[in-house]
């Protein structure tokens, strides 16, 4: 059956095999194969997750991504997610003149961040609470200010005074809000176009979009966009592809998540408990998996292959001629 799904990728743009050639010629190749998106991460003090190893190399991803509009000419180009540590007048600034430069192909992810540190370093509060009002501050101004009005603005955080920006985006960007939790659910509904809970188990998916839909009908909102971006490690059996990623590494993360969806044990402890987290196997695995996540109600998939960035292009390769077709085929 032909999928409704669109697809994207994590580029290689941190941590041991990051590398701006890799970024371009895939987002090049994902473009031929018929990825619909291409997407990047966003920090300004990188310190890797445990589960991806110790190196901090990190690229900027808001200068990447107009390098890769300059060599592509239809793929969404993506951030998951854009932090707020950033002057939104600045940050309004970026992503108005990347839809100059794309031609309209953006999403903006947006999200509270998960690295304190990162706040603190560049000036802001640290607490989750006052992360989530920059949040909502910065979504405010920047609608204002792509609409072309002549802003002006004071909360606890910013002050504007009469403030205008030209370029104006080429057509309204999309905010997807960014966050595995039922509050990311609420602030999505509230101010946002779509939910990217990114890493999640499926259960927990399964579990958040029931109340996503819930709170757009409460809301009279036809139902947002709804995103995932599982790892993923594909190879010509399951065993290979389980084997460059580390499980036990994953399985400890998923503890650490209170509100994700626990298996009967009450604690993630087998390969089975995190089922979604990961897709990992043949391409016919990858298939099976990505339409569990369609069943569930994602209307999008970003494949995250950061386990395999070793050998992105032959990832790359694998799902674009074996996993994208046999979904996309009627």
């Amino acid at each position: 059956m032909r999928t409704k799904l669109k697809f994207g990728l994590l580029l290689p743009h941190f941590c041991e095999h990051a590398s701006v050639a890799n970024c371009l010629e895939g987002a090049q190749r994902a473009e031929s194969y018929g990825f619909d998106s291409v997407w990047v991460r966003d920090h300004v003090v990188f310190e890797p997750h445990g589960i991806e190893g110790g190196d901090n190399t990190h690229v900027e991803g808001l200068f990447l991504l107009p390098a890769i509009a300059a060599v592509t000419n239809s793929i969404t180009l993506g951030t998951s997610m854009a932090i707020c540590h950033r002057h939104p007048i600045y940050l309004a600034q970026l992503f108005a003149g990347l839809s100059v430069i794309s031609n309209g192909r953006i999403i903006m992810g947006i999200g509270l961040g998960g690295f304190p540190h990162e706040f603190a370093a560049a000036g802001y509060p640290t607490a989750i609470e006052q992360r989530a009002e920059l949040v909502r501050s910065n979504v405010q101004i920047c609608r204002r200010l792509w609409a072309g009005e002549t802003v002006s603005f004071e909360d606890e955080y910013f002050q504007l005074a009469n403030v205008a920006l030209k370029p104006c985006p080429v057509r309204r960007i999309p905010i997807w809000y960014g966050g595995g939790t039922p509050a990311a659910c609420r602030r999505a509904v509230e101010y946002c176009d779509g939910w990217m809970p990114a890493r999640t188990t499926l259960a927990t998916f399964e579990k958040l979009i029931g109340y996503l839909r819930k709170l757009c009908r409460h809301a009279n909102k036809p139902m947002i966009s709804a995103a995932v971006m599982p790892f993923t490690s594909v190879d010509k059996d399951r065993a290979t592809a389980l084997s460059k990623i580390s499980i036990e590494s994953l399985l400890g993360e998923a503890n650490k998540f209170p509100t994700w969806v626990k298996p009967p044990s009450g604690v993630f402890s087998r390969l089975d408990d995190i089922r979604g987290l990961i897709l990992a196997g043949t391409p016919a695995d990858i298939v099976r998996e990505t339409r569990a996540y369609e069943a569930a109600g994602a209307d999008h998939i970003v494949y995250d292959l950061r386990f395999r960035y070793a050998d992105w292009h032959e990832q790359v390769d694998l799902l674009g001629q074996e996993v994208l077709p046999a979904l996309t085929r009627r």
